[in-house]
């Protein structure tokens, strides 16, 4: 027998409906797509998620390093200004907090993949 398409708009509840009238073998071929839509979709949305946590991670710092570095010589060689002093804290702050952030998105991403925090590090190449 063949088939058409309609195109019509129903509630799930209507759509619940119209599938208690289907005979068992082809309810169980429409759960099977159903079934191959949402893993579908659920994939299509978790890569979106990955995507914008790996670009999360690797967002580069706002913090002048050069400006660090230099703050770190001047402490080893103890000389180091007050004001100095201040600005290389805030600074180790500010790296503190950046680093903080990545490796929480950093297990998101683990997450969505099923593996701990520490494989997902080696398999990027990270320590």
């Amino acid at each position: 027998m063949p088939s058409i398409n309609i195109e019509v708009q129903l509630s799930s509840e209507q759509l619940l409906k119209a599938a208690e009238q289907l005979t068992h073998n082809n309810l169980e071929e429409f759960i099977s797509q159903l079934v191959i839509l949402s893993t579908h979709k659920k994939a299509t949305r978790l890569l979106k998620n990955e995507v914008q946590l790996f670009l999360k991670t690797h967002q580069d710092m706002v913090i002048d390093h050069n400006n660090y570095e230099n703050l770190i010589d001047k402490r080893e060689v103890e000389t180091l200004t007050k004001e100095e002093y201040q600005a290389l804290l805030y600074l180790g702050e500010q790296i503190d907090r950046l680093q903080a952030q990545r490796i929480e998105y950093m297990a998101e991403l683990a997450k969505i993949h099923g593996i701990s925090l520490t494989k997902l590090m080696e398999s990027l190449g990270l320590e």
